[in-house]
């Protein structure tokens, strides 16, 4: 066991990243970063428009939530992240070096998802970019770090769940 624990919250929009994320925070102590706060203003104004990000837009993102997780790793200090974490290839640069991630996958059906993203107003993430998210999702395999947990139950159950499972 590493003497830190990085929670990534992950999933496409609408799962409850940051509700989770911040109930998990608040449970455990740890410190929370909101992953979207890390956005590159670029990509905040591509989603706004109604574009999905491409691989050329999340990479430096990505880095940057990395550096983020290197940061608290160094400091002995756990964390809770929200990151959309789509792809694997993703995932893997967020471990790489980093043994103290582990990604709570939060996991909803796709009407769950629609009405949450059509009932909210999202400053950069219009409801229009879940289908390209739902497209590009690769839940976490087998043998990644992570937990699954199903995003239609009470935020108090999930981190009950998550919790439970490390």
């Amino acid at each position: 066991m590493t003497a830190t624990t990085t929670l990534i919250v992950m999933g496409v929009s609408g799962v409850g990243k940051t509700t989770v994320a911040r109930a998990l925070a608040e449970r455990t102590g740890w410190p929370f970063t909101e992953g979207d706060d890390l956005h590159p203003d670029a990509n905040r104004a591509k989603m706004a428009a109604g574009h999905p990000l491409d691989d050329d837009d999340r990479w430096p993102w990505l880095r940057r939530i990395a550096d983020r997780i290197g940061a608290q790793e160094a400091a002995g200090a756990s964390s809770v992240i929200t990151c959309s974490a789509l792809r694997r290839r993703y995932r893997d640069l967020l471990r790489d070096g980093h043994p103290s991630v582990c990604f709570v996958h939060l996991a909803a059906d796709e009407q769950v998802l629609r009405a949450r993203v059509e009932g909210r107003h999202h400053e950069y993430m219009p409801a229009t970019l879940l289908d390209s998210q739902l497209a590009v999702l690769q839940p976490p395999a087998e043998d990644e770090p992570a937990v699954t947990v199903d995003a239609s139950a009470a935020v108090e159950e999930i981190v009950t769940a998550v919790l439970d499972e490390l």
